[in-house]
């Protein structure tokens, strides 16, 4: 007979780092993230000085110079904040599917938010931030509910190969449907063809503003989560035994995910694979307790957009190549390095 000494708590299973070695990342990860943004102010089109920095910080906005620091400010603002949430959102989803694979893009959640909001501008007539916020959510919402069930279906659930093959099939049938929406409509055709591309361009901290309680409810929702991720890493069955109800665990920790990524896409258009690379560098950084795993997910993925908007800016000079451009190049690549190490047996 096992005794209750020998049963696994959630963290038995976990890959342990030192507190040290955590404390000294955790440095590491907010100087780099303080560096990014303050790179990001000051890379440009224009170049600018420290004295320019300084004065828009100030209010400041009477050179050519200051007035460009003026509007990078938000722009950096709402990378982070975009950022964070996708690479949090991508942890709790590789934690809730125990997919490796699992990434709002990949899984088709960040496809089912724009068409929802791509639909609700062109047949109802939506406008206001907080309208288009919660349209992408609900969509977010019923894409993952269905890619999740597609995904389930025939012999072994919702194996990692499944569920990624569901969720791209279905961002591909959702990408026709918004194009479909929109070819008739010349009036909004523009602005949704910029949208689908996913940047922080031209944000400003009113359209900032209206986004920050959805992604702070989401956000609190997903690190509350991390204790029931853990003892869901066990395996469902292992997990009940510790008392965990599998179920509403599972559900609560999408719902956190569901909210982050709706309302960043809602914001800044669907961003694809930093909710795939960041976790996964993350785990080599701190291991894979969800406890360290999601905080940091957070600061890596905001590091992780700041950096592609950055690069998008010199690489394009003098203009500039959209955020989302950027993490396709890098992530598509990962992509497939993470498909290749995984068995396809399932095949």
């Amino acid at each position: 007979m096992t005794s209750v000494d020998s049963v696994p708590t959630p963290g038995a299973a976990l890959v342990r780092r030192p507190g040290s070695v955590r404390f000294l990342w955790l440095l590491a990860v907010v100087a780099a993230l303080g560096l990014l943004m303050a790179a990001s102010v000051a890379i440009g089109s224009r170049g600018v000085g420290w004295s320019d920095i300084l004065a828009a910080l100030g209010g400041s906005s009477e050179t050519i110079e200051e007035a460009a620091v003026t509007k990078r400010i938000p722009r950096t603002v709402l990378a982070v904040v975009v950022g964070g949430a996708l690479g949090l959102a991508g942890a709790v989803m590789q934690g809730v599917t125990r997919n490796p694979l699992a990434d709002p893009g990949v899984l088709g959640i960040n496809m089912g938010a724009s068409l929802a909001v791509v639909a609700g501008i062109a047949w109802f007539g939506l406008f206001s931030a907080t309208s288009i916020i919660v349209t992408a959510i609900f969509g977010a919402a019923l894409a993952a509910v269905f890619v999740y069930a597609v995904g389930s279906l025939g012999r072994g659930g919702p194996t990692p190969l499944k569920l990624a093959l569901a969720g791209a099939a279905t961002s591909a049938a959702l990408t026709s449907f918004i194009t479909a929406i929109v070819l008739p409509r010349g009036d909004i055709a523009a602005n949704v063809q910029s949208f689908q591309v996913g940047g922080v361009g031209g944000a400003t901290f009113a359209t900032i503003t209206p986004v920050l309680p959805f992604l702070a409810v989401g956000l609190v929702i997903s690190l509350l989560s991390a204790r029931s991720l853990n003892s869901l890493a066990l395996g469902d069955e292992l997990a009940a035994g510790l008392g965990e109800r599998v179920a509403l665990a599972r559900g609560v920790a999408a719902l956190g995910s569901v909210l982050l990524c709706g309302a960043a896409t809602a914001v800044a258009g669907p961003i694809w694979f930093v909710g795939l690379v960041v976790p996964h560098l993350c785990r080599l950084l701190v291991g894979v307790d969800h406890r360290w795993l999601l905080p940091f997910s957070a600061l890596t993925g905001a590091c992780l957009l700041v950096a592609s908007d950055v690069i998008g800016r010199i690489v394009a000079r003098p203009g500039e190549l959209d955020v989302g451009i950027v993490t396709a190049l890098v992530g598509a690549p990962f992509f497939i390095a993470v498909v290749r190490r995984q068995k396809v047996r399932e095949l």
